[in-house]
């Protein structure tokens, strides 16, 4: 039987040891990622947005086990993929790709665009060769590019035509699960809307799922079902995105909106400042991570962590402002509720 969530994780942690002098011996841990739970459900886009450093490319790693996680699980179509063998690894591998931040450190300059599409083939079809010149000539047509474009090398396109061959490259083996690791933060406006619009699109046509890393908010707004909000290795807030746009509830969560621009010079929006830096992940403060820049902190802030818990119908948010719902359910549960995304004007 199919399950609703395609992905679930819980309690998933990722600590780097801090090793110093002669001997590399370990005096703490850096905590990229620390305690995170959520699903994401079939043929969604999860956006998750945060400063940077706060782990968000550091998840999307470990759910594709590029990184082995330190503590927690990562469920995969109901199976626990950190207890697979390599062989099982290997066919995972088949529906789980990623598409990089950086279109130019991310392809070969050594190969052709035909040998960069048709690399991932090779490795997992090779039984089917033959029919490998017929699967790369029509993802790079399906990608918006031309034949003529197959025998040159990635020096020569710019950056939009670079991460259009690393998406062609990453729906070769026919994905369900895409990890978009800010995918259009490289490019110029006009072409991150057309990048945007052919995620979508092939979205459309093959019903992936996306997990969408990104710190743009207008550009997660535009593209994503829900969101979760990430500060310090720890989601502060999860919900549907238009419940994060018009009501938002943890103070980080209000402050990046407050600090996104406005493209009308006729509303006025009021800006949060918050005070001082990001704690240090390798010694965050005791209590809640944001307790130290909050501007509604209080004692209990400082000496308690906050779980996150459901506080309105599908709202979750890791704060001592406001009492969990009567009726508590799992953390990220969704019903999937309507499609609120709209096309971003090019």
């Amino acid at each position: 039987m199919e399950t609703q969530h395609l992905v679930e994780i819980r309690n998933l942690k990722k600590y780097y040891p801090v090793q110093r002098g002669f001997l590399g011996k370990t005096e703490g841990s850096v905590r990229a990622v620390d305690g995170v739970s959520l699903s994401i459900l079939r043929k969604e886009t999860f956006g998750l947005v945060g400063e940077s450093g706060c782990g968000k490319s550091t998840l999307g790693r470990l759910i594709l086990r590029l990184e082995e996680p330190t503590e927690g699980t990562i469920f995969y179509e109901g199976k626990d993929i950190l207890h697979f063998n390599k062989g099982e690894l290997q066919n995972l591998r088949k529906e789980m790709q990623i598409i990089f931040q950086d279109p130019y450190s991310s392809l070969n300059p050594r190969y052709t665009v035909f040998q960069l599409i048709r690399e991932p083939l090779l490795i997992h079809q090779k039984e089917d060769v033959r029919f490998h010149g017929e699967r790369v000539m029509d993802l790079i047509r399906e990608v918006g590019l031309q034949e003529e474009h197959l025998t040159r090398y990635p020096h020569e396109f710019s950056g939009g035509q670079r991460q259009r061959i690393g998406i062609a490259r990453a729906l070769a083996l026919n994905p369900k699960l895409l990890i978009c690791d800010e995918p259009v933060s490289a490019l110029d406006v006009s072409i991150q809307a057309q990048v945007i619009n052919l995620l979508q699109d092939l979205q459309k046509k093959y019903g992936l799922t996306y997990l969408f890393i990104s710190h743009d908010l207008s550009v997660v707004e535009h593209l994503c079902n829900r969101i979760g909000v990430m500060y310090l290795g720890r989601i502060v807030e999860l919900s549907h995105t238009q419940r994060i746009y018009q009501q938002a509830l943890h103070p980080y969560t209000q402050a990046l909106l407050a600090a996104s621009p406005i493209p009308d010079p006729d509303l006025k929006r009021e800006r949060i400042i918050l005070q001082g830096d990001v704690p240090s992940p390798i010694t965050p403060p005791p209590g809640c991570n944001f307790h130290t820049r909050c501007p509604r902190v209080f004692e209990q802030c400082q000496r308690e962590v906050p779980v996150l818990r459901e506080v309105e119908p599908d709202h979750y948010v890791s704060c001592f402002l406001y009492p969990a719902a009567q009726k508590t359910r799992p953390v990220a549960v969704d019903e999937g509720k309507g499609d609120n995304r709209s096309k971003p004007r090019a």
